[in-house]
This record gives structure tokens, sequence and C-alpha cells, in this order.
């Protein structure tokens, strides 16, 4: 996996991943608005929940040398940490691992699940101005929302360039599609989990 000698052919990389995962993603949207999480502060933190199960089962990617050596800003990027500090402002518990997180992807396929946390950080713009109806902001609630370092276009500009510049072959480029499906996949299994396991969710 090196630099491509053609920037035009690998800037179609971050397009082909997002027409892929257009489906998954819509299907998710629409989750995502049957449970309301911006009805309540209740709502919400079963929202922030899905998020730090996420992140967190991420943060082995985040942290990972190699990745790092391709995007050297990765670490600082997981917001595990601050949807940690949400569950404790909105007083729910950390909630325990949930079975079937990604263990050791390829550096590829790795790339593939990044891409859909990354990008998912353009999103937030929007649902943080619904938490501020809340009295939610990113100090306090909806950190993992709040806009990164540097700007959210900004930061996704240059994860894209360096996702783009990647040099893959057949079988890597199949790896990293099926990376940034599988993590469409894998939040729409944790968002169902963290509403299943609400308080008095069972009365609901």
């Amino acid at each position: 996996m090196t630099a491509a000698p053609n920037p035009e052919r690998a800037a179609l990389r971050s397009q082909r991943l997002n027409q892929l995962t257009h489906a998954p993603h819509t299907e998710l949207d629409a989750l995502v608005k049957s449970h309301a999480p911006f009805e309540s502060r209740e709502s919400f933190a079963r929202f922030v929940v899905a998020q730090y199960l996420f992140q967190n089962e991420l943060k082995a990617l985040y942290t990972d040398p190699q990745l790092i050596a391709i995007v050297p800003d990765l670490a600082e990027r997981c917001r595990a940490e601050q949807a940690k500090l949400d569950l404790a402002d909105l007083h729910t518990d950390v909630p325990a691992d949930f079975p079937g997180a990604v263990q050791s992807p390829s550096v590829a396929e790795a790339m593939g699940w990044i891409f859909v946390s990354e990008g998912s950080k353009l999103g937030a713009a929007f649902l943080i101005k619904r938490a501020v109806a809340l009295g939610l902001n990113d100090t306090f609630g909806a950190r993992h929302l709040g806009e990164p370092a540097g700007g959210r276009a900004e930061g996704w500009k240059t994860f894209t360039r360096i996702l783009d510049s990647l040099e893959l072959n057949a079988e890597e480029e199949a790896a990293a599609e099926k990376g940034a499906v599988a993590a469409f996949k894998r939040f729409t299994e944790l968002l169902k989990h963290a509403y299943a396991t609400a308080p008095n969710a069972e009365l609901a």
C-alpha cells in the first residue's frame, strides 16, 4: 500500500465508499429518527451509549501505530473519551462491551471503518444544534458531537485526501469497502442494543 502516482484515480475512492454505503446509511438514519433521540435527555443518553460503544471499539484502530503512520493525527480524532464524559453528564452508566466488535482488521479494512467514523463528524454538526435544545453542548453532554480542532470540513478533507492517495490492490480495495459497510451495520446493531437496554425499555 503506497501513495498513488495518479491522484485522479484515487480521488474516486471516498466518493465510491459514499455511494457504496448509501443504503446502510439511509437505514441507520431512519432508525435514529425512529428512536427520537432529541425528544428527551433520557432518549439522547441511549444514543450516546451507542456512540460510546462504537467509538470505544474503534479506539484500538485510532491508536494503532500502522494506521497512525498513515493518518498522523489519528489518535487525537478518537471520540471515545468525549462520549464517556457525556455519559457521566447524563447520569448514565458506561455500558459493558457488546459482543461482535471488529477484531484486528487489515489496514485497508480498518480505513473503511475509520472512513465511516470520521464521516459521521460532518452530520454531527446538525445533531449538536438539536442537542442544544436539551440544554447540552460541546462541553456538557454532547462533547462527542463537538467540532474537532481545525474544523469539521478541514478534518474530513485531510482524512479523505489521505484515503484517496493510497494505492490499494483489488483485495485491499474490497477490504476497505467491506470495512465501511460493516461499520454502518455495527453502529446500527449497537443503536438497537442501546435502546433495548434502556431503563424500563421493556415498558416502552
